[in-house]
């Protein structure tokens, strides 16, 4: 039996449904059907029952389904240690962040260093008007940004984070008295323009172009790095929406972060080149999946 048939089989097992089988191990359902029918005529007996309602074990799957299930995990525990071994032979991922987002992840990298001895991660910083630059020209092999990413040439990895936004605004704004801000109010000021550099859908993600009732969004001045959105909103050239935990590290006398309460949260996955999918990323992200998204 092949690997990836005893991988349908004890997931068809657990699931006992054909079509979430095949969604959580991403094949079709004709191509569990046609694993377990194989496997079937093999053994000379059926391994589930089916009717148009229920899909059960029969005696003879569940015993194969406990013999089979041990002989998988000693097989994953072995690869998982020879990977592990591999990896902790002193690779280092470089991972984009965008202003000070890597102090967020520290549950994950110490989740990631204490499984792979030896491997580490270290922070490159990558600016909003260029998120994807850095991966595809290989200064970095994975980047921490916001969702939604729609790249042909990019692999999405799990959540790692998710937060609300704020309002970076000058301290004399009027919206610093109030407190609070909402998406309508970006219509009444300019907001940042970021440039050609990032795809529009996912500047408009963080950086609407019309608010809520259809009204546009100025754009302007230029500004590339983080650095320079807060001079030009301290300066009072602007405002501009940032992650909540923007606020955290950057006080600045000239300005006042006033939350967005009505904007939808913010989730931040890691992304990375699909052509450079290897080991040491994969087992990246499969810690940073375990460990689960922190709320920002």
């Amino acid at each position: 039996m092949e690997l990836r048939d005893i991988e349908i089989f004890l997931t068809l097992a657990e699931e006992l449904h054909f079509g979430r089988t095949a969604e959580r191990l991403h094949v079709s359902q004709a191509r569990v059907s046609q694993a377990i029918a194989k496997q079937e005529r093999r053994i000379g007996a059926a391994l589930f029952d089916r009717t148009s309602r229920r899909v059960a074990l029969t005696p003879i799957g569940r015993r194969l389904r406990e013999d089979l299930r041990q002989a998988y995990d000693l097989l994953q525990a072995g690869l998982a240690r020879a990977e592990a071994a591999g990896l902790g032979a002193g690779q280092t991922l470089r991972m984009g962040v965008i202003g000070q987002f890597g102090h967020e992840l520290r549950p994950h990298l110490d989740a990631f260093r204490s499984r792979y001895p030896g491997s580490d991660v270290q922070f490159v910083e990558v600016v909003g008007g260029a998120p994807f630059t850095t991966l595809r020209t290989g200064e970095t092999d994975v980047n921490v940004l916001w969702l939604p990413v729609a790249e042909p040439d990019l692999t999405i990895g799990p959540t790692v984070a998710t937060g609300g936004r704020v309002l970076a605004v000058p301290v004399d704004h009027p919206l610093a008295d109030r407190g609070t801000a909402s998406l309508e109010d970006l219509a009444d000021g300019h907001v940042v323009d970021l440039g050609p550099g990032a795809s529009e859908y996912w500047l408009a993600s963080m950086v609407p172009t019309r608010t809520p009732l259809g009204r546009r969004v100025p754009r302007g001045p230029a500004a590339r790095t983080f650095q320079e959105i807060l001079s030009l909103v301290a300066a009072g050239d602007c405002v501009h929406p940032l992650s909540a935990h923007a606020a955290r590290y950057n006080s600045h006398p000239g300005i006042v972060f006033v939350p967005i309460d009505e904007a939808p949260d913010l989730q931040w996955a890691l992304v990375w080149r699909s052509t450079a999918d290897g080991p040491a990323i994969r087992a990246l992200a499969q810690t940073a999946a375990d460990v689960g998204p922190i709320a920002l």
